[in-house]
Order: C-alpha cells, then sequence, then structure tokens
C-alpha cells in the first residue's frame, strides 16, 4: 500500500491586528489525502462489510503554537477521533440514484452523525477537517507573534487498509497585538 498524508494545512485569521483585551479566533484547514482517502470508496465498504469490518477510526490531533525555539501552545489543543460507521439498510429515505445500493457509511464527527449519498460527500466529512482555536490576546503579550500549527491523523487495519499515520506542519501567519 502506498501512502496518505496530511495536505493544505491554512491557518485563517480573522484579523491582523488585536488589541490585548480581544479574542483571537484562528481556524486550522487540513486534509488527509493518498491511500486511505482513495481505499475508502462503496466497493471496500461492501467487501468490509460482508467480511464484519463495519467500523473505521480516524484519529487526528491539532495543535497551535507560538514562538521560536520555546514554543507555547495556544488554545486547548485538539486530541480526538472520528468514526465510521457502515451499515446495510433498505431504508427508503435513503434516495439516491444508484437504486440497488444497500450499504452505507454514517460518520460521526463530535459525535454528531451524518450520512451522505456520495463516495466523495463521505470521503470529505471524514477527511477534512476545519478546528477552530480561540485564545486571549493578552496570552501572547504585545508586539508581533508567528503562529504555526502542527496536524496528525492515524488509523489502524482494515479488509481496505493497512495501519497508518500522517503528520504535518504548516506554513505560518503573522499576527500583531497592540
Amino acid at each position: 500500500m502506498g501512502e496518505s498524508k496530511i495536505l493544505e494545512i491554512h491557518l485563517v485569521k480573522s484579523n491582523d491586528e488585536y488589541s490585548s483585551d480581544d479574542n483571537i479566533e484562528i481556524n486550522v484547514q487540513f486534509l488527509v489525502e493518498g491511500d486511505i482517502r482513495d481505499a475508502f470508496n462503496e466497493a471496500n465498504w461492501t467487501k468490509a462489510y460482508n467480511n464484519n469490518d463495519v467500523g473505521f477510526k480516524l484519529k487526528y490531533g491539532v495543535k497551535l503554537t507560538s514562538g521560536g525555539i520555546r514554543k507555547k501552545e495556544l488554545g486547548r489543543t485538539v486530541n480526538t477521533y472520528r468514526k465510521a460507521s457502515i451499515f446495510w439498510t433498505r431504508n427508503p429515505k435513503l434516495v439516491n440514484p444508484n437504486k440497488d445500493k444497500r450499504i452505507w457509511v454514517q460518520v460521526a464527527k463530535n459525535f454528531e452523525p451524518f450520512i451522505r449519498l456520495s463516495e466523495e460527500e463521505v470521503r470529505q466529512e471524514l477527511f477534512d477537517f476545519n478546528e477552530k482555536f480561540v485564545f486571549k490576546a493578552s496570552d501572547l503579550g504585545k508586539g508581533k507573534h508567528t503562529i504555526r500549527s502542527e496536524a496528525f491523523a492515524s488509523w489502524q487495519k482494515h479488509d481496505y487498509t493497512e495501519p497508518g499515520s500522517a503528520k504535518n506542519n504548516s506554513s505560518k501567519i503573522e499576527i500583531t497585538i497592540n
């Protein structure tokens, strides 16, 4: 099996400048791409269901840091997971042009379930991330600050994939606190 990696880490900030009593909000957006994403398809869901491999758990984490040699963590570090449950149904509410489709996937993000109708929508729910970090500007102090993020993801062996992990560091952004 090939390689999977975390691509396109973006840090999205609401402003360039803040006062010391403001709350800073930064979104960390990234994707898990490669073999794990490609292997998560309808043919493999059916094969996995038939072999009673009906759960998939993707553990991931995101950390926001500031500083050079002595990094300071900002906001709450995310260390959680997403789950996909593969199930069989004839539920008429799950309408799809592919009428004979019986195997579906439910993705749980932060314990909230999502059922999507297409393969790509399921992949987006499971492998596309947007984590929000909120922290006080006073935690950084006055001046110009460089902020970076780190993201990781890991998964176990299943019928359609080997165990693996991916890690990446983002490009940096700068903010000023007055």
